[in-house]
């Protein structure tokens, strides 16, 4: 079946626009607006220190309403009547596969370090001896592709383990903790304040052949939740963070509770400027950085407690 994808460029006031459309029987909506775009970064910057300029200039000046009609009698009435009312959508095609499937060709399989490859889930792994990290991309952070997962990913590489157990503080995707148990290493647990990650994360393990008796996903925030904190433990020979630097600040004098001695803490999303700030903060929570990694315009601490 092909779909009519129609867009109706309309100023600032798009909620009148929507309105007016529902009247002529338009469903299934969708609106972008540079302005509506700007307050989300503002209301959640939290979660992120940097926002891909592609993406800005993109709604750069934005306000629009996109709206899909099949490509039917049924459809092409809808559209005549919108014509009609005043509108003048732009008007494309879609197919029922290029929705479903692609999305894919933007993911191919990632070599990282030495010993990795991360690979789609519809991909056969590369016959080149590394080993397969198979993942699902979603809409959780995590494909691999990202220099600060990278970082954490080949740091991994050289601290893994059979005996260790591993903890993922902001785990997404799982691909971190995944990572560690390809690697070797005996168990992991994965925290996120993402309510769908213990979800993606292991339906991602399952991939791997990874269940519950290996791998356990909650869902929480650890900088104010004492309960979540409980439930995860103590006694990691490993912590990761791959988050961004104004949750690893408070985060260091938690991350190194939950380590055991001699453990190591893996932290990176921290942006180019940011570094020292870090740095600083984990000193002052007892850490020493044993390693510091940058790629791009990102770095990645490897610390100690001392």
């Amino acid at each position: 079946m092909q779909w009519l994808e129609c867009t109706v460029e309309c100023g600032r006031d798009t909620e009148e626009v929507c309105q007016r459309l529902a009247e002529l029987g338009v469903e299934g909506m969708s609106v972008e607006n540079e302005e509506d775009f700007r307050s989300f970064l503002e209301n959640n910057h939290a979660y992120w220190d940097y926002v891909d300029e592609e993406l800005e200039r993109r709604f750069a000046g934005v306000s629009r309403v996109k709206f899909w009609l099949a490509d039917d009698e049924d459809g092409r009435a809808v559209l005549d009547r919108v014509r009609k009312a005043g509108f003048a959508p732009a008007v494309g095609v879609i197919a029922d596969e290029d929705w479903e499937n692609n999305w894919k060709q933007y993911y191919v399989p990632i070599p990282i370090g030495e010993k990795l490859v991360v690979v789609p889930a519809w991909e056969d792994a590369p016959a080149d001896g590394r080993l397969p990290l198979r993942l699902d991309p979603g809409l959780i952070f995590g494909t691999g592709s990202h220099a600060t997962t990278r970082m954490c990913l080949e740091a991994l590489e050289g601290l893994s383990g059979p005996e260790k157990r591993v903890l993922d503080l902001g785990c997404g995707s799982g691909i971190l903790s995944i990572g560690a148990l390809v690697l070797g290493c005996a168990s992991a647990a994965g925290c996120d304040i993402d309510p769908k990650a213990p979800e993606v994360a292991m339906d991602n393990a399952a991939l791997n052949g990874i269940g519950p008796s290996r791998f356990r996903v909650y869902a929480g925030d650890i900088l104010t939740d004492r309960g979540m904190r409980k439930l995860l433990g103590t006694g990691y020979e490993i912590v990761l963070a791959n988050i961004v630097s104004d949750v690893i600040i408070p985060l260091a004098p938690i991350a190194r509770e939950f380590l055991a001695p001699g453990g190591d803490f893996v932290c990176s999303g921290i942006i180019e400027g940011r570094q020292a700030e870090v740095a600083a903060a984990l000193r002052e929570a007892g850490f020493a950085v044993v390693e510091h990694q940058c790629q791009e315009e990102w770095h990645c601490f490897r610390c100690r407690a001392e």
